[in-house]
Parts: structure tokens; C-alpha cells; sequence
């Protein structure tokens, strides 16, 4: 790796699993210090053994407490000196309609995916700002800008994120802190593999066919890897993107340009209007 961290400390939420435990990875090879936090500590410290010793502190918290995000920067602090990078990776994603989703699961889906950025990011900024600056790097979902069914909260707390991080990048760039939005698509991690079950068992298949009709309309035709997402995230949060604030960057495969119904007659192997 270019070293593109080289001297930054930086605090990922969701640390434990998925694309969160991939991001340390990418962190610590590129020269970064990490804090990685969650509420399993057990999946936590699995993800601080495989890395080198020294290059990560682990830190068991909740994000929806406005004292624990507090907690969580102040041990970025003590581990690393200062706060350089802060990636808001933490989420949950449970179903259910408007109508059918229970008020407490509405109010948790937004305490841990759009409260808690708030918090962690109300904590973090006003070290950022004795340092000099920083990187905010949000993760949303495709989920914000097209809707999943039976998942209005999910949507709407990812929704609220890219208006919350936009919001942020406008306060605090004279404070030389910038706010970015990652916004995937399918992944394909552990986390997708074991939701694509219910899936691969309806159509006969197995979790590859799953991920095949998954994203059959996706014009690059698969899931990304964790790799791919995290990249993007290295980008900004090094140097490298230093005039980049308040974008939401669309890591989806082109999902995000598809009309469906086009699609489905382009699958017949039509074009639209009805000719070949």
C-alpha cells in the first residue's frame, strides 16, 4: 500500500463486521491508527487480533448515547493523540411498513443510523477543529435514494443522513472539516450472504443464483467486494480528496440509473417501443 494515512488517527462506528471491519483493515495497511467501535466486543477485538499489534484500539459502545459517542472520541484521543478521520459505518436495517413496523423499531432504526452520526459527529468536530480539520465520511445506502420494499425507515434514516452530512460539510468547512457520504449497493459480505438465504431457498438455488437475480438489473451485473467500497472511503479520507465536501458518491454498480421497467423489457430481450 502508498501509505496514503500516514499519521492520521481515525474512529470507525460498526467496526466489528462487514464493510466496518474492512475499512480498518484498509486504514491500518495504508498507515492509519484505529479505533473501532460497536456493541460486540467479541467481533471487535476478532478484527484488532488479525491486524498489528499497536495499530488498533477497541472500544465497546453504543452510538445512539450521546455519552458513549463522547466516550469513543475521547479514546480515539487517548490512543492517537488527536482525531483525524471519523467514518459513521454503524447500522441496522430491520423490515417493516409504515403501518406494520412497531414505533420502538422505527425509533431505533433512527437513533443508531441517523442520530447516532449526529452524536458521534457533535462529539468529534470540536477536536477536529483544535486539530486543524478533519474527514467525516458518512455511510449511507443506496437505501437513501431508492427505496427498498417494506423498509421505510431504514430509507428514510439513510435519506436523512445525506441531508444531515451536507448540512455539516456547509457549517464546518472554514473549519477545514470535511463530510462525505458513501453510499453502497449490494456488497458482498457475510451480513448480505445470510439475507440472500431466504431467497436462494425460494428460487431452488444457491446464494450466488440468489445474488444473480439480486442484481440482474444492475448494469455491472454483480455485488461489489468490500475492497471496492473501502477504497473510496481511503480516498477521503486522506489528503488526496482535500477539496471534496458535501458529495454523496454512489458505490452501486449503476444501480442507482436504472428504470426498472426498461429493464424488464430489455431482459425479454426487447427494446422499448417493442422492437428488437
Amino acid at each position: 500500500m502508498s501509505g496514503r494515512l500516514n499519521g492520521k488517527v481515525a474512529l470507525i462506528t460498526g467496526g466489528g463486521t462487514g464493510l466496518g471491519a474492512d475499512f480498518a483493515r484498509r486504514f491500518v495497511e495504508e498507515g492509519a491508527k484505529v479505533v473501532i467501535t460497536g456493541r460486540r466486543r467479541e467481533l471487535l477485538e476478532k478484527v484488532a487480533e488479525s491486524l498489528p499489534a499497536g495499530t488498533v484500539f477497541v472500544f465497546q459502545g453504543d452510538v445512539s448515547s450521546f455519552e458513549q459517542a463522547k466516550a469513543m472520541v475521547d479514546a480515539a484521543l487517548m490512543f492517537g493523540g488527536k482525531l483525524d478521520v471519523l467514518v459513521n459505518n454503524a447500522g441496522i436495517d430491520p423490515a417493516g411498513t409504515v403501518v406494520e413496523i412497531p414505533i420502538e423499531q422505527w425509533q431505533k432504526i433512527i437513533d443508531i443510523n441517523l442520530t447516532g452520526p449526529f452524536l458521534m459527529m457533535k462529539a468529534a468536530i470540536p477536536h477536529m477543529i483544535k486539530n486543524g480539520g478533519g474527514s467525516i465520511i458518512n455511510i449511507a445506502s443506496l437505501a437513501a435514494v431508492r427505496n427498498i420494499p417494506a423498509m421505510p425507515a431504514y430509507s428514510a434514516s439513510k435519506a436523512g443522513l445525506i441531508g444531515l452530512t451536507q448540512a455539516t460539510a456547509l457549517d464546518y468547512g472554514p473549519y477545514n472539516i470535511r463530510a462525505n457520504v458513501v453510499c453502497p449497493g449490494p456488497v458482498r459480505t457475510e451480513m448480505l450472504e445470510h439475507s440472500m438465504a431466504g431467497l436462494a431457498q425460494s428460487l431452488n438455488t444457491d446464494i450466488g443464483g440468489a445474488l444473480n437475480t439480486l442484481t440482474r438489473f444492475v448494469p455491472l451485473r454483480r455485488p461489489a467486494t468490500p475492497d471496492e467500497i473501502s477504497g473510496i472511503v481511503v480516498f477521503l479520507a486522506s489528503d488526496e480528496s482535500s477539496f471534496m465536501t458535501g458529495t454523496t458518491s454512489m458505490l452501486d454498480g449503476g444501480a442507482s440509473i436504472v428504470d426498472p421497467c426498461g429493464a424488464a423489457v430489455s431482459s425479454a430481450g426487447m427494446n422499448w417501443g417493442g422492437g428488437k
